[in-house]
C-alpha cells in the first residue's frame, strides 16, 4: 500500500508521464499544431487536456465517478466520438482544400488556431472521453489510495496531471523544433490528411472497444 506522500507522487507522476505518451487524438493534435503553427498553438490543447483530466480526478475523488452509469459513460462516447468524426472531417477538408490550391497554383497560408481556441479543444476532447473516467476509477482506487484518505487521492491526482503535463510540454517542444524546418502547401496537406486519418481511426476504435467490453 502507498501511504506516504512522495511514494505517492512518486508513483503519480510515473503514471501520468507513462499513460500521456502512447499515440492518441490529443498527441495528434499537438503533433500537427506543433509542426505547422508552433509551441504555443501544440501546447495550449495539452494544457487544455490536462485541465480537463483534473476536473476528472476531481470528480472522482469527491465520489461523482461512482454515480456515473453506463447510460452516461454512452453518452460521453457518443460525444466523444462525434467530436473525433467532426475534427477528422475538418483536417480531411483542409488537405483536400490545399492539395486543389497547390494544383491551381497557389499556396494559401494556414490561419494559426488561437491560443484560447486550442485550449478549449483540449479540453473538451478530455472531458468527453469515457476512458478518462475510467482511468480515473482506477487510479485512485489502486494502491491503497482510496483507503488512505481524500488527500492522498487529490495528491496522487495532482502528481498523475503534473507528469502527464510534463509530457505535454516535452512533446510539444519537441514539435515544434521539428515543424520549424517545414513548410508550404505539400507540408499542409501531408500534417492535415495524416491526423484526419489518425482522429478517425480513434474514433472508429473508441466505439469498438466499447462495444466489445
Amino acid at each position: 500500500m502507498i501511504d506516504t506522500a512522495p511514494a505517492l507522487i512518486a508513483y503519480g507522476f510515473v503514471l501520468g508521464w507513462s499513460v500521456a505518451w502512447p499515440p492518441g487524438p490529443i498527441n495528434a493534435e499537438m503533433l500537427r499544431r506543433g509542426l505547422a503553427h508552433g509551441f504555443t498553438s501544440a501546447f495550449a490543447v495539452g494544457l487544455g487536456a490536462c485541465s480537463g483530466d483534473a476536473l476528472w480526478a476531481i470528480a472522482v475523488v469527491l465520489g461523482a465517478g461512482l454515480l456515473i452509469g453506463p447510460s452516461l459513460r454512452g453518452v460521453l462516447l457518443a460525444v466523444s466520438s462525434a467530436l473525433l468524426f467532426v475534427l477528422a472531417a475538418l483536417y480531411l477538408h483542409g488537405a483536400w482544400k490545399a492539395w486543389r490550391d497547390r494544383r491551381a497554383g497557389g499556396e494559401a497560408p494556414s490561419p494559426t488556431p488561437s491560443a484560447r481556441g486550442s485550449y478549449l479543444l483540449g479540453l473538451s476532447m478530455a472531458l468527453t472521453s469515457p476512458w478518462n473516467l475510467a482511468f480515473w476509477l482506477a487510479v485512485i482506487g489502486s494502491a491503497g489510495v482510496g483507503a488512505s484518505g481524500i488527500g492522498s487521492a487529490f495528491i496522487v491526482a495532482g502528481a498523475v496531471v503534473s507528469g502527464a503535463m510534463l509530457w505535454c510540454l516535452v512533446f510539444c517542444t519537441m514539435a515544434a523544433r521539428l515543424g520549424a524546418g517545414f513548410g508550404g502547401a505539400a507540408w499542409q496537406i501531408i500534417a492535415k490528411g495524416a491526423t484526419g486519418l489518425l482522429l478517425l481511426g480513434f474514433a472508429v476504435r473508441g466505439i469498438l472497444r466499447f462495444a466489445a467490453g
